[in-house]
């Protein structure tokens, strides 16, 4: 039996965790270009000498604002109750439904960016405290995803949840711990999840492994 919780009525007005598209690098660095810092520069926007691409210079005294991709940390979470528990012992996956968008009402794993002063393993065990008030231990990384359309590098990790106590968070409607055949395959919210997804189960009962990249999209469903 598939164990959802939901409460969260989606009513907050939390700004998106995951805003991209596509644009020329003028107009990119420009819509990016923080007040905080524009307020203490004059800014053009040029190649500055050795570079290749373009960016604010200030032309007093020659700061470069440089705009980098996004890291994004998560983790396939899995929970099995332990011998002489209730449960049957099969695995289940930790999703979210997401209260906030892009792709709100949808399921995905629990991750977000990546703060300052953050190693990309604490930030996957924040995510999923924040998005599922769940308590998970890391296990190994499972892949890293390049995602150039929209800047961003995705560091997901294999995890396990400590205890079956979760609860929807902040930026979710629904949390819950799904058998494998019950995952909702067609509700997931971005392409990312389903290659986590995909992949642990290609490694599920291999102790050590290389980490995947991107995959060659298919129109069909995992087995």
């Amino acid at each position: 039996m598939t164990k959802v919780h939901g409460t969260n009525d989606g009513t907050s007005d939390d700004t998106p965790k995951r805003v991209g598209s596509v644009m020329p690098d003028t107009e990119r660095n420009a819509a990016l270009l923080p007040r905080s810092v524009d307020d203490k520069h004059a800014f053009s926007l040029r190649v500055p000498d050795g570079d290749t691409h373009a960016r604010h210079v200030c032309d007093d005294c020659g700061y470069i604002h440089y705009v980098n991709p996004k890291i994004v940390v998560g983790s396939v979470v899995t929970w099995r109750e332990p011998d002489g528990g209730v449960d049957d012992g099969e695995v289940r996956y930790l999703m979210c439904r997401r209260a906030i968008e892009p792709r709100k009402g949808f399921w995905t794993l629990p991750a977000g960016y990546l703060e300052n002063g953050e190693t990309t393993q604490d930030g996957a065990r924040r995510e999923a405290l924040e998005e599922a008030c769940a308590d998970i231990r890391i296990d190994a990384l499972l892949a890293v995803y390049s995602l150039a359309h929209i800047s961003q590098v995705q560091l997901m990790y294999t995890a396990t949840l400590l205890s079956p106590d979760i609860a929807v968070g902040e930026e979710s409607l629904e949390v819950g711990l799904f058998r494998k055949e019950d995952i909702p395959w067609d509700e997931l919210a971005f392409p990312s999840v389903r290659w986590a997804l995909t992949q642990y189960q290609e490694v599920a009962q291999t102790p050590v492994f290389a980490p995947f990249t991107n995959p060659v999209e298919t129109d069909s469903k995992p087995d």
